[in-house]
């Protein structure tokens, strides 16, 4: 690993601290390093307030101030160049006499897409582009794909027994564990909406908060006749919600797989066998697996759609 991939390996740590607040905006950290060590980082704690870049350069010590024309600030996203809930960044960068920038990957939104570099590079900063940006995208993929696609990033989960049912003849069956449960819950911290579908409602009435995990609960939708999944996304659209969990049965999860709606898929398999019961949807081709793990038995699997992975 390069000195440069150290210092944005760090960046995308600091940046996942902001996992279940910053939307709608990006996770984004950055890192401030002269004389080789960190004098300053920081994080985009929540949509509205600092970005990143203004947290590093507040943590700064005084003592270290006149370090900056010699330093290096390291960011996971391109630096802003509108003016927005906040004043642009990469003047803040220029006006404190940063001498490199290292940018881990391009905005695309259309606000930015490459400005912010630019403005950097005419103020006379030497800026490195693309320095991890295959994780720096990554990260940020529920952002990028609301913006590319006019929709949110969308997660389907199910739970499925080892014979590939959804429930027991029919009727709800408890697949998961209580651990298992619990990172169900953390999944839906990081969604912003989450989606049942109307007999799923109608059946179990589940809350579908995170009563398990810390955070704040996604707003809830149930799919209907009345409420299909164009409505769905335009609201989600106008709320500016940036992901959306669908956790149906087989229908709704089924009807967002034949419309091609997706972007990721979680299974849990569990050990279990019930012979019989509403089969699990079938996984659609040509998806990655970038994710396999184990608890109580338990297999959980992650499938990715997200083109720029």
């Amino acid at each position: 690993m390069t000195e440069d991939e150290k210092f944005m390996a760090r960046c995308l740590q600091l940046a996942r601290c902001g996992v279940a607040s910053a939307s709608p905006n990006p996770m984004v950290g950055a890192v401030i390093v002269a004389a080789d060590r960190i004098i300053g980082e920081g994080f985009h704690r929540r949509a509205g307030e600092a970005h990143a870049e203004v947290n590093a350069f507040c943590s700064v010590r005084e003592a270290d101030e006149s370090l900056l024309p010699s330093a290096t600030m390291y960011v996971s996203l391109e630096p802003c160049s509108h003016f927005g809930k906040t004043p642009p960044c990469a003047d803040l960068i220029i006006r404190k006499g940063i001498r490199r920038v290292v940018v881990g990957c391009t905005d695309t939104f259309s606000k930015v897409n490459g400005e912010g570099i630019r403005r950097l590079s005419d103020a006379g900063i030497d800026v490195s582009v693309g320095v991890l940006e295959s994780e720096c995208r990554w990260i940020n993929r529920k952002f990028f794909t609301f913006h590319a696609k006019n929709r949110p990033f969308v997660t389907l989960k199910w739970a499925q027994t080892a014979d590939g049912f959804l429930d027991k003849g029919g009727q709800s069956y408890a697949i998961s564990s209580p651990f298992t449960q619990m990172l169900v819950h953390r999944l839906r911290a990081e969604h912003d909406a989450i989606v049942v579908g109307r007999v799923t409602e109608e059946r179990e009435h589940p809350r579908l908060d995170v009563r398990h995990w810390a955070g704040k609960s996604p707003h809830k939708y149930v799919l209907s006749s009345d409420f299909t999944i164009d409505s769905l996304f335009a609201d989600c659209r106008e709320r500016q919600y940036l992901s959306l969990m669908v956790e149906g049965g087989r229908a709704t999860l089924q009807s967002f797989i034949d419309c091609n709606l997706f972007d990721e898929i979680r299974i849990e398999t569990a050990p279990m066998e019930v012979s019989c019961g509403t089969p699990a949807p079938q996984l659609p081709e040509g998806l990655r697996l970038v994710s396999t793990e184990t608890f109580d038995n338990r297999k959980i699997e992650v499938f990715s759609a997200f083109e720029a992975c």
